[in-house]
């Protein structure tokens, strides 16, 4: 064993402290305890490895030294020589290259290394606005649809002007509560524009993940801007107001969205305008559509309700129950549903004689006491074929009006009734 300082061999025991025994070397006065040495050849340690003595350093598990060194220091009875001089000792010996080189570092490392997690840094791409508060005025509406219009998120909003004057009012205040960085610049002629010229020009050096810019000012002058930001790789929109409307023009395609500030949307293209009239046109056919198909249903089951069935091929409504006075108004209900389906085409004087017959059956089933006029006959031949009667009997020549033909016809006879005629089935029919 050897001292620390001078490497001399000379030494005396010097005491115990905490079970170990200390040495005092007698060419330094230096005091040293003794390590505690794995029994490992003599090939395999490194001379001098900490300054005591040789130590074994491939397959070492713990050094004694620093448990030693915080039991120690934990003591009062430790001077702050001796506290000082084992730290030097232990910094040294994991500092060493030989220790370095050594299997018991590595295996430290390999300890250690599971517990230290090294999140990679997510890069966040944006969206930028630059805004001449001066030349335009942006609401909170026209802001978000800025935003929507963009492939990023919007994260940076930045308002240039000359913010002392009276003529912007409180709206710089309006600007920093929405979120704004504001920069001010002096009384002059295009001195906004000028700020964000040159601000636009090294954007990227601040905002590095910046994607796309919103250049949101009327003033041509900034054509030079926007040229500059598109050579740099990023997409521009270029904001410009002309009356009531906004014109957002992508300058790297060249396409146009008009944006209307009073109604606080979107203002689409013509193409656009067809679309949605055709899109409401469908949606309207669709509509009367469905609301036909739900009345024939519920005609439908209201017919099996009161047991009536009628025969579209042959315009036949046969009554199959006898309904009572009473029921004048669920008649009145049924006749309205029936009038809904589809005029009946009449093509010959053989179908609307059969079609009469039809008629006239129908309402003395319903109601056998009720005498029948010709009035109320065309009325119920209107229902069903969607036209008058004259118009019928004209149409197909078959006489100058509707009571005439009924006069004519065998099938029919009329009564005198006061100003009416009654009209009764012959016969033979």
């Amino acid at each position: 064993m050897k001292c620390p300082r001078c490497e001399s061999t000379s030494y005396r025991k010097n005491g115990h402290r905490n079970g170990k025994q200390y040495y005092l070397c007698k060419n330094c006065r230096k005091q040293f305890f003794a390590p505690v040495l794995l029994n490992y050849p003599e090939q395999q340690l490194v001379g001098n490895s900490n300054g005591h003595s040789n130590l074994p350093l491939d397959d070492v598990k713990e050094l004694s030294l620093s448990e030693d060194f915080s039991a120690e220091t934990s003591t009062n009875s430790i001077s702050p020589s001796l506290a000082v001089s084992l730290a030097q000792e232990l910094i040294q010996t994991f500092l060493s290259p030989q220790f370095l080189e050594s299997a018991a570092f590595k295996q430290l490392i390999q300890k250690i290394s599971p517990n230290i997690h090294i999140q990679p840094q997510s890069i966040t791409e944006i969206s930028l606005l630059l805004l001449d508060a001066e030349n335009l005025k942006i609401d909170i509406a026209a802001e978000e649809f800025l935003a929507s219009i963009g492939n990023y998120p919007l994260q940076v909003k930045i308002a240039f002007a000359n913010w002392k004057t009276p003529s912007n009012g409180k709206q710089d205040t309006e600007l920093y509560e929405r979120g704004y960085q504001l920069f001010h610049v002096p009384d002059g002629k295009d001195g906004a524009d000028a700020k964000m010229i040159a601000f636009g020009a090294c954007l990227l050096r601040s905002y590095p993940t910046v994607k796309e810019i919103f250049v949101c000012s009327g003033d041509g002058i900034l054509t030079h801007l926007c040229n500059e930001l598109q050579n740099q790789g990023l997409t521009v929109y270029w904001v410009r107001r002309q009356s009531q409307t906004l014109h957002i023009e992508n300058r790297n395609t060249g396409k146009f969205i008009f944006y209307s500030v009073p109604l606080a949307t979107e203002i689409p293209s013509l193409i656009g305008v067809v679309d949605k009239i055709e899109d409401l046109i469908k949606a309207e056919q669709e509509s009367i559509s469905s609301r036909l198909n739900n009345l024939t249903t519920i005609a439908n089951l209201f017919q099996e309700r009161c047991n009536l069935e009628f025969n579209h091929n042959n315009s036949t409504l046969e009554a199959k129950t006898t309904v009572s006075s009473d029921n004048e108004n669920l008649i009145a209900t049924v006749n309205t549903a029936i009038a809904s389906i589809p005029p009946q085409e009449i093509t010959s004087k053989a179908d609307l004689e059969k079609l009469l017959l039809d008629i006239f059956d129908n309402m003395q089933a319903q109601s056998p006491q009720t005498k029948l006029s010709v009035s109320k006959l065309g009325t119920e031949l209107q229902k069903i074929c969607g036209q008058s009667p004259n118009s019928i009997v004209k149409k197909l020549k078959l006489g100058s009006n509707f009571t005439k033909f009924l006069q004519s016809s065998p099938h029919f006879t009329l009564q005198p009734r006061g100003r009416e005629y009654e009209v009764l089935k012959s016969v033979d029919s």
